[in-house]
């Protein structure tokens, strides 16, 4: 994977971060634990930029005690990492930044939880931030690529990547993407992970909700990674853990909130009653999902009934991760009807609507393109050319306007 000396890998969102900092006063990053923020946030700004971590009692204690004085103690330009744990915060940066509102990018800020940050920022510094998104590594990273092409962008990528083989693939998918697995190749990343899932719980889910019992709502999180890729139905896990529906739309709000889960919404028009409107529900890490559905061997995971899920959303996840590395919100959707007709995701290019499907294959067959057929000829003019992903190492024309590609070219 390509790194530099220090095992840096670059992020894509790098020039949209540079870009934030020259057009906002303030610029957030938020993002999952463990994405990479921090060590993003000091390569680009390190030099020109103090550096502040909220995390310890102390610190946060000496900054909810004494705000001005506290950023008296630490002046911009800064980066202010971890601040949801100094909320208070907030409205002392609104009033430093309107007496000099003309300088740009004096304060950079992290935080892992984007429903507390929302609320505090809306309240706070609405127009002054730039809030921007990092996740785990995607493979694109991982190879090398901070470009957002797609094949349906109209121009080739900047490379061609060749498709690894089918075991080096489940590997990479078992492994996930977070940066710290990056540095222990030859050891096991089970207990990394196991680790990982422990803190968010106790840092994390309580920070946000009055969870009482962090077990079942582990329960709860690995109900979610199993039902990876399904239609959402609240009722039935609520049946399975015998929690009220309630309970589920809430601790379901703390996971997107804490970015473990991607919710995928339905695209529809006046359609109406003929589409499904449940969302479906994706973990945002591979290698966390297959951790929680306790798959450790690639075989395993290519050839168990979980192996199409974990397909489908490392092809979501490439997509989403692309649009959060432009600086933009991920703009895509999955369409099904209620007589079958259905297509895994739907992209929303601005004027056209690019449909792609997941196929766990290396033999793609005409039969795979049925879906983006029907959706073409139900969306007409504003259907663009489709895509099928497979573990194939070729292009391969199906059927007209629709093409197979290997997910290397994602």
């Amino acid at each position: 994977m390509p790194a530099n000396q220090t095992g840096y890998v670059k992020r894509a969102i790098e020039g949209a971060l540079r870009r934030a900092a020259r057009a906002f006063p303030a610029v957030l990053l938020t993002g999952p634990r463990q994405s990479g923020k921090t060590t993003t946030l000091r390569r680009l700004f390190g030099r020109t930029h103090g550096y502040v971590l909220l995390d310890p009692p102390e610190v946060r204690e000496s900054a909810s005690r004494d705000p001005r004085g506290f950023l008296d103690t630490h002046p911009a330009p800064v980066i202010l990492d971890e601040i949801q744990h100094a909320p208070g915060l907030l409205p002392y940066l609104k009033e430093r930044i309107d007496a000099e509102r003309h300088r740009r990018g004096r304060y950079i800020l992290t935080g892992s939880q984007n429903l507390l940050l929302s609320e505090k920022i809306t309240e706070s510094l609405a127009g002054r931030v730039a809030v921007l998104t990092l996740l785990s590594l995607s493979r694109r990273e991982l190879t090398g690529r901070t470009d957002a092409r797609f094949p349906w962008d109209g121009k080739p990528p900047a490379r061609r990547d060749a498709m690894p083989s089918i075991r080096g693939f489940w590997l990479a998918m078992l492994r996930g993407g977070y940066p710290e697995i990056l540095h222990m190749p030859d050891r096991d990343t089970d207990l990394w992970k196991s680790s990982y899932i422990h803190t968010y719980l106790e840092r994390d889910v309580r920070s946000i909700k009055q969870v009482g019992d962090l077990g079942l709502f582990q329960a709860f999180l690995r109900t979610m990674a199993a039902r990876s890729g399904q239609l959402l139905d609240l009722s039935d896990v609520s049946r399975d853990l015998g929690i009220a529906v309630n309970t589920v739309k809430a601790w379901l709000s703390v996971l997107e909130a804490t970015y473990q889960v991607f919710v995928l919404r339905p695209w529809f028009t006046n359609m109406g009653k003929r589409l499904v409107k449940s969302p479906k529900v994706y973990m945002t890490d591979t290698g966390l999902l297959c951790h929680l559905a306790g798959l450790k061997n690639p075989d395993h995971a290519a050839a168990g009934p979980m192996g199409g899920a974990i397909f489908e959303t490392a092809i979501l996840m490439e997509i989403v991760k692309a649009a959060l590395g432009r600086g933009e919100e991920p703009r895509v959707y999955f369409w099904r009807t209620s007589y079958g007709a259905e297509v895994d995701f739907v992209v929303d290019t601005g004027d056209r609507l690019v449909p792609v499907e997941a196929k766990l294959s290396s033999t793609p067959r005409t039969g795979m393109a049925s879906g983006i057929e029907s959706f073409r000829r139900a969306l007409g003019a504003r259907a663009a050319p489709g895509w099928v992903v497979t573990t194939a190492r070729d292009r391969l024309p199906l059927v007209p306007g629709v093409t197979a590609i290997p997910f290397s070219e994602l």
